[in-house]
């Protein structure tokens, strides 16, 4: 079975206990995730099957919206509610006017430092390895993008906001600064992705739905074809020789170009490619120097 499931991720298990149990119940042995997911964290969590494992890179590259919970005044080790207190201030003072003005600060493109509770490799041990023997070390601030950050609930000192951001966004991080651009700290509460690409929650399937769908022999209607990720890339149709040669590993030329409407520059680099039967091909990435087509991904 190729393809790609949306799994809702409980809180409390990591991104690649959800991986095993996919593996367990479908039997399939090519099976990983894209884009990890806190233990703490729940929501969407993409797992790949069979070749569709090969388009995780695509899916790491999407926008993806989160729901947290923000609590004002309290920090921790971890920049979570799983961590240690390690500074607690009187958060009263916060107005919701100089929240929303704040968090308006953190919209686009911004520098993040990733936290030390994170899968960041440094010297080949992930950071969270080093923090949990008790070894921090400096981190350089990376370049996120933001689209959007809003306050979708306040009680204080809790907010509750909703942001929609691109790949390499930290939310824990996120809360951190925010806490410090306040000057009380803060901490995250709790954190839900609501989506991953075209992959929503309201079309997640738990692992208890999976493991009754497995047990009952229906579960391959959950999986969403290897494709489905790719959607809103262009898309072309070739002929049965550009297709021989393109499961060959070889280019083939594109007749027209590859041209936007305005400037005459490449639109996209990458497209999709079907045979004439309508069977997905591949992934094509497009030389403007030699005006051609070449296979990156070949799935037929």
């Amino acid at each position: 079975m190729d393809g790609i499931l949306n799994i809702n991720k409980p809180r409390g298990i990591t991104s690649f206990d959800v991986v095993a149990r996919v593996r367990r119940l479908t039997g399939e042995k090519r099976v990983g995730h894209a884009g990890t997911l806190d233990p703490e964290a729940s929501g969407v969590l993409p797992v790949c099957l069979g070749k569709g494992t090969r388009i995780v890179e695509f899916l790491v590259d999407t926008t993806k919206a989160y729901r947290a919970q923000i609590e004002l005044g309290v920090t921790t080790d971890t920049g979570d509610a799983s961590g240690k207190i390690t500074r607690q201030e009187d958060p009263s003072k916060i107005s919701r006017g100089r929240l929303e003005s704040k968090l308006d600060s953190f919209c686009g493109t911004i520098e993040q430092i990733p936290p030390m509770y994170s899968a960041v490799k440094y010297r080949g041990k992930r950071l969270y390895q080093l923090a949990r023997a008790g070894i921090e070390i400096e981190r350089k601030s990376r370049p996120v993008i933001v689209h959007s950050l809003k306050l979708a609930g306040w009680q204080p000192p809790v907010a509750t906001v909703e942001v929609i951001c691109g790949k390499g966004t930290y939310i824990r991080s996120l809360a951190h600064d925010l806490g410090k651009a306040l000057g009380c700290g803060a901490t995250l509460n709790s954190l839900s992705r609501l989506r991953c690409g075209i992959f929503d929650i309201k079309d997640s399937v738990s692992l208890d739905h999976l493991d009754s769908a497995c047990r009952h022999g229906y579960w391959q209607s959950f999986v969403y074809p290897v494709d489905t990720v790719l959607i809103d890339w262009d898309a072309i149709i070739v002929d049965d020789e550009a297709s021989q040669l393109l499961r060959n590993g070889r280019p083939v030329f594109s007749r027209s170009g590859y041209n936007d409407k305005k400037g005459g520059r490449p639109y996209r680099s990458y497209c999709r490619a079907y045979t004439l039967d309508g069977s997905f091909l591949g992934v094509l990435r497009f030389n403007l120097e030699r005006n051609e087509w070449q296979p990156e991904k070949v799935f037929a």
